[in-house]
């Protein structure tokens, strides 16, 4: 593609004044990885994506199935029984041919994780369970990693920016991880279809302005009830 066809792909990014063609070049140089191509998960690629991050990681172990689908927009039922990581790979890609797209179909653990998570400038975690949290957040404080995190249920969402330029972290907020058995989940009490559409796209914006330098969340999460429209942001 030319030049001229890439200044015109992100010509409505670049003439905002806190962006410009600086801007556009951090985006194209930075390097993120994505744990979770879920709910959360498709939307933060499909904008970060197209906004011009040069080089994005999608990493998921899990498989697409048909109760996916109401929310995981990245998937059609042509798809079911493939792996999501080399699903969203295919389908980022096209959506930008610009930009690097990786797969990593294997689980994230405690023996993988540093060597993973120190390859990339942002965390973002689109995961669906608190010990992949907790582990993605003690590695990234570890490592000095900037993490993103969301999470969702029913119809309410949260969004924080931990471990940037010395913000705290996930333990700062919630010192223990909760017993998995006592922590309701989407599968045993569901999710509307769009709430991953928002927070994924909260949680995309405050990546995209960490690349660019923008002002983030610092210290604070985001607690948004889209039932009625209550939205929250807590100091910590």
């Amino acid at each position: 593609m030319s030049i001229i066809q890439e200044f015109l792909r992100y010509n409505r990014q670049t003439i905002l004044p806190e962006i410009g063609d600086a801007g556009q070049e951090k985006l194209k140089k930075a390097k993120v990885l994505v744990i979770g191509a879920g709910g959360l998960g498709c939307p933060i690629l499909q904008y970060i994506s197209t906004a011009g991050v040069g080089f994005i990681t999608i990493m998921d172990f899990d498989t697409i199935e048909i109760h996916n689908l109401h929310r995981q927009i990245l998937y059609t039922e042509n798809e079911i029984g493939q792996l999501k990581a080399i699903v969203a790979k295919e389908v980022v890609s096209k959506l930008n041919p610009l930009i690097e797209i990786k797969a990593i179909t294997e689980k994230l653990t405690a023996k993988n994780a540093s060597e993973i998570i120190q390859q990339y400038d942002i965390i973002v975690d689109g995961s669906d369970n608190f010990v992949t949290r907790y582990l993605v957040n003690d590695t990234c404080v570890s490592l000095k990693k900037p993490l993103v995190y969301g999470s969702i249920l029913n119809f309410e969402g949260q969004v924080a920016v931990f471990n940037h330029n010395g913000s705290k972290n996930l333990r700062d907020l919630f010192p223990e991880m909760p017993d998995p058995k006592d922590v309701p989940n989407c599968s045993l009490n569901g999710v509307l279809g769009s709430l991953p559409g928002i927070i994924g796209t909260m949680i995309a914006h405050e990546t995209l302005k960490l690349i660019l330098e923008l002002p983030t969340l610092k210290n604070e999460l985001i607690l948004f009830n889209t039932m009625n429209w209550n939205y929250t942001k807590l100091s910590f």
